[in-house]
């Protein structure tokens, strides 16, 4: 398994953090909490609030931000799309379209397919639609947030429309 991931050339990597904002937003909160858990009790009281909500906030936004998008090219010059734990070769790709932030509500409402694997991050504007054509998979299509749509698909290798 390790020399698989070395033979792997990586084309296009993305990390999807959460925006800075949240943080603040988060800290904010953890200082309201510890404040209200203090008010008539002993001072440790505001202390314990602050350890237990600013570790669950802390893991909270760490856990949003996990998230990866990478295009990689095997040994034998297959492509490959990692979007967070799961993997698409280009090879099973018919076409692919970027979604801009104002078609994003039609394509993640009421037009969205229950069986599309879909990974969306609220925070990130565009997405990139890849339609299948694998006959062993029922997955029709993926939707992905990406910030570069346009290059993720150039670096796949599909046909964009």
């Amino acid at each position: 398994m390790a020399s698989d991931n070395q033979q792997e050339k990586l084309l296009y990597s993305e990390h999807q953090r959460v925006p800075l904002v949240w943080w603040l937003f988060a800290a904010g909160v953890v200082a309201i909490i510890s404040w209200q858990a203090q008010m008539g009790r002993p001072m440790w009281a505001f202390y314990v609030a602050l350890v237990v909500s600013g570790a669950l906030a802390i893991w909270a936004l760490i856990h949003f931000s996990r998230t990866k998008v990478q295009v990689t090219e095997d040994s034998s010059g297959e492509r490959w799309l990692h979007v967070g734990p799961a993997k698409l070769p280009a090879e099973v790709v018919s076409r692919s379209l970027v979604i801009p932030p104002t078609a994003k509500r039609a394509a993640m409402g009421r037009q969205l397919d229950p069986a599309a694997y879909v990974v969306h991050k609220g925070w990130i504007p565009t997405m990139a639609m890849l339609v299948l054509n694998d006959p062993d998979d029922p997955t029709p299509y993926w939707l992905i947030s990406t910030k570069e749509p346009q290059e993720v698909l150039e670096k796949l290798g599909s046909p964009i429309y």
